[in-house]
């Protein structure tokens, strides 16, 4: 499993069999996605920020919304949730996607806009990735974002939705998400490539360049 970081809420995850890209977003956000191809596209709401679905080339198979799908020998689960804290009614609906590739599992987020219930927590199970919105303003800011993060306890956790120079719209840096960790020193890197089998035992946070 290989995982980059494209900007913003756009990661491809490539496993042995498949690749899938999450959110791609319309380049007047600040980043480039450059020529980008995927057997699979997600889309976790329909704001331009993460429904480009026409830029990513080899015909993909979109995913828009709650449901369970198999699609190349992965399997995605959508489960609904909300862009705001008043269920929707602000900012509208999000789906939450787990994507099991190469017996990994991968919890996206989205732009989840509310704390997880317990509830929601058990339904999502076992976690081995999640990637977890952090800069506030329009999702879930950093205090919130770690106490998903302790609520689901993945193996792995990479941040994303923050602050960059890149980005053209107001959002808080990771900075303040790295604190609530517990974390100091973070250096960025560009991927990240693991199996199932060499996942680390406790939380690790993972900084991608894009």
């Amino acid at each position: 499993m290989e995982i980059n970081w494209l900007g913003h809420s756009c990661f491809r995850l490539k496993g042995t069999r498949a690749s899938v890209i999450t959110d791609p977003y319309s380049p007047d956000i600040g980043y480039t996605l450059g020529k980008t191809s995927a057997n699979i596209v997600t889309v976790s709401h329909q704001h331009p920020g993460h429904s480009n679905v026409g830029a990513i080339g080899g015909e993909p198979k979109a995913i828009t919304g709650p449901g369970e799908y198999e699609i190349s020998n992965v399997l995605i689960i959508g489960m609904p949730s909300y862009h705001d804290e008043d269920k929707g009614e602000k900012r509208g609906k999000n789906t939450i996607y787990l994507l099991e590739i190469d017996e990994i599992t991968i919890c996206h987020l989205g732009d989840l806009g509310h704390a997880m219930s317990t509830t929601q927590a058990e339904e999502l199970g076992n976690i081995d990735v999640l990637l977890v919105p952090v800069g506030g303003v329009s999702t879930v800011d950093a205090v919130t974002a770690a106490e998903i993060v302790r609520q689901l306890e993945p193996k792995i956790v990479i941040p994303m939705h923050y602050k960059t120079d890149a980005l053209k719209r107001v959002l808080a840096p990771v900075d303040k998400f790295l604190k609530e960790m517990g974390i100091k020193d973070a250096e960025s890197q560009p991927k990240i490539n693991f199996t199932k089998s060499n996942l680390p035992l406790v939380t690790q946070v993972y900084l991608l360049d894009y």
